[in-house]
């Protein structure tokens, strides 16, 4: 069945036809569509309700959309659902231009931001662990999606996960090439990998976007 993708990422399109391989997955620019909403939401689930019901109200099909970011512990959360835009400690949510950061620069500062905040000595890990934070030490962060399958501007399913894992210590120390955002500095520890070095099978089965399509996927026959 032909499934609309809300998204411009030629990576996540890939991600997710590899998830969804019954299905031809089809972005806006596959087929020539303009599509660029705004993403006004404050959670990752709102952003995801913004792209669907736009793209669904053009197509009149069936829409899957996503919002995904990373998390930093010890930063409250910082980039959190304004990943895509932050640009350092000034601007975690984006410049005032609205102009983008190159991707190598937003995980170089990101690991900055996180070192400065542990240099400071200000991190209480004990009382964090007590608000299931820092699963994997003061350097812990997660990934978030919020996946939903939209089949009317009101009838959709919805699924948020998370993929645990830690920054690394030096932006110098990033590798991998089988991903994309700040996949090269996201250190798994079960793996002893980044999430840039899993092969596509390997981080479809633990990674955020992975474990919420696998949730989309089990009602998607209910649904369509």
């Amino acid at each position: 069945m032909k499934i609309y993708l809300a998204s411009s990422n030629k990576h996540k399109k890939r991600e997710m036809s590899e998830i969804f391989p019954e299905h031809e997955i089809v972005t806006p620019a596959d087929e020539g569509i303009a599509f660029d909403p705004e993403e006004t939401g404050e959670t990752f689930l709102a952003n995801s309700l913004i792209k669907a019901r736009a793209l669904h109200l053009i197509t009149g099909l069936p829409v899957i959309a996503d919002d995904s970011g990373i998390s930093v512990d010890a930063l409250g959360g910082v980039p959190g659902v304004w990943s895509s835009r932050y640009a350092g400690p000034q601007f975690h949510r984006g410049r005032p231009d609205g102009s983008k950061t190159p991707q190598e620069e937003q995980n170089a500062m990101l690991i900055g931001e996180l070192n400065e905040a542990i240099a400071s000595g200000r991190l209480d890990l004990a009382a964090g662990k007590k608000q299931g934070l820092y699963r994997n030490g003061l350097r812990s962060a997660h990934y978030t999606c919020a996946m939903v399958l939209l089949t009317g501007v009101n009838e959709y399913t919805a699924a948020v996960q998370t993929m645990e894992g830690t920054l690394l210590e030096d932006v110098k120390e990033a590798r991998g090439t089988g991903g994309f955002g700040y996949d090269p500095i996201f250190f798994l520890p079960q793996y002893g990998r980044t999430a840039a070095e899993l092969s596509a099978d390997e981080k479809n089965a633990v990674s955020h976007r992975g474990k919420a399509a696998r949730i989309i996927q089990a009602v998607m026959g209910q649904a369509l």
